[in-house]
């Protein structure tokens, strides 16, 4: 009866013992899970030289997006305003907007940049139409560039009826577009500065100053963040395109309705660095610097390209990089510098990437009596 019991015992401890690694298994997974688990509706991190998209969900979803359509609104000002510091009136019109506000006045005189400061920072509802006003010469037209600036971009799945985002149902963007649309933008210095300024004062002409802070907390969390902007309606909810630079690669995230939108952005632009290297693929050049040169001064002449191509590899990807390479095999001279002798392609899984050019760097002379007769000629 003893054995029994002790028999009964053992089984019962290993029943235990086993329901209970099997929790600790299943919790490991489900924290696995959470890790990598997206809360945003949609979602694109994106590689800002080369468009390469890192990582996604829904990209390309049409959405609201809230006050990130302040990123259009800003490039588009600053490509179309000729003297950004010139100072104009406020009119009626911009006066009173509803949602965030720089609360401006009836007569207020600003300059185009303070009021981009305005409009970027703390996301000034009131400043957008007002730089609309000014830089478009009415409201109607500026969206009207805002959008030809979109389809130049390539971001053909966008629609904008206003400055600020406030929500419209023919005002959308997708994750994807408004990934591209801030890669561009990231290109403008002046742009770039305004994003990435955490505190600013802005006086208007009669000397009264507005002090600013910049809402996007990774400014100063975040290594490497230069930007962009935050944005929240009912429609929309929270949305955030954040940017960042690190090691010479400039990476772009987008959350469109995201409850924990600092978390999540932080998580994917850090996945992104981690994976990632941005890598010159030219400096994978692997030929021949030389070509014979037939019936020249010289026997050979120098060779080489001028291109640089950066694109972001995981180091895993490395071996799907080849390059190819149409060089002739020898000259005949004369031959000019700079002259064209061959080309070489870049291959990604099979697909081209990136051409160019190979050039002689030097001239080479025909090697002739006459030419040495024309070269004492020359000497003497």
């Amino acid at each position: 009866m003893k054995t029994i019991r002790i028999v009964c015992l053992f089984f019962v401890a290993i029943f235990i013992f086993s329901a209970l690694i099997g929790g600790l298994f299943l919790s490991l997974k489900v924290e696995a899970s959470e890790s990598d688990y997206c809360s945003a509706k949609s979602m694109c991190v994106m590689e800002s030289s080369s468009k390469r998209v890192l990582n996604s969900k829904n990209m390309n979803t049409k959405l609201a997006m809230a006050s990130t359509t302040k990123i259009m609104t800003a490039i588009t000002a600053i490509e179309n305003c000729n003297d950004l510091d010139k100072k104009f009136e406020i009119s009626p019109k911009a006066v009173g907007i509803s949602g965030t506000s720089l609360y401006l006045r009836k007569g207020e005189v600003f300059s185009v940049r303070d009021l981009l400061y305005g409009l970027m920072l703390i996301s000034g509802n009131d400043a957008s139409v007002a730089i609309g006003e000014y830089v478009g010469g009415n409201l109607k037209n500026f969206v009207s560039m805002m959008n030809e600036t979109a389809s130049k971009i390539g971001a053909v799945n966008s629609h904008f009826d206003n400055t600020h985002g406030l929500d419209s149902k023919t005002h959308y963007t997708t994750a994807y577009d408004l990934a591209l649309i801030t890669s561009y933008a990231m290109q403008n210095e002046t742009f770039k500065e305004i994003v990435s300024t955490k505190n600013i004062k802005i006086t208007n002409a009669d000397g009264k100053t507005r002090y600013l802070k910049n809402k996007n907390k990774l400014l100063n969390s975040f290594e490497g963040c230069n930007g962009v902007k935050t944005g929240f309606t009912d429609d929309a909810g929270r949305c955030l395109v954040s940017s960042a630079e690190r090691n010479g690669m400039n990476v772009v995230c987008v959350v469109l309705n995201c409850g924990p939108m600092f978390e999540e952005c932080s998580r994917y632009m850090q996945n992104a660095f981690d994976e990632y290297k941005l890598y010159d693929l030219t400096k994978m050049y692997n030929f021949d610097k030389s070509i014979q040169v037939l019936n020249g001064i010289k026997d050979n002449v120098e060779i080489c390209t001028y291109g640089k191509y950066l694109y972001p590899l995981k180091e895993s990807e490395l071996d799907s990089v080849k390059i190819t390479y149409n060089i002739d095999k020898t000259l005949e001279a004369p031959i000019e510098n700079n002259q064209e002798v061959g080309e070489v392609k870049i291959y990604i899984d099979k697909n081209l990437h990136f051409s160019e050019k190979i050039f002689t760097i030097e001239s080479v002379r025909r090697n002739s009596i006459w030419q040495k007769f024309f070269d004492i000629i020359a000497e003497w």
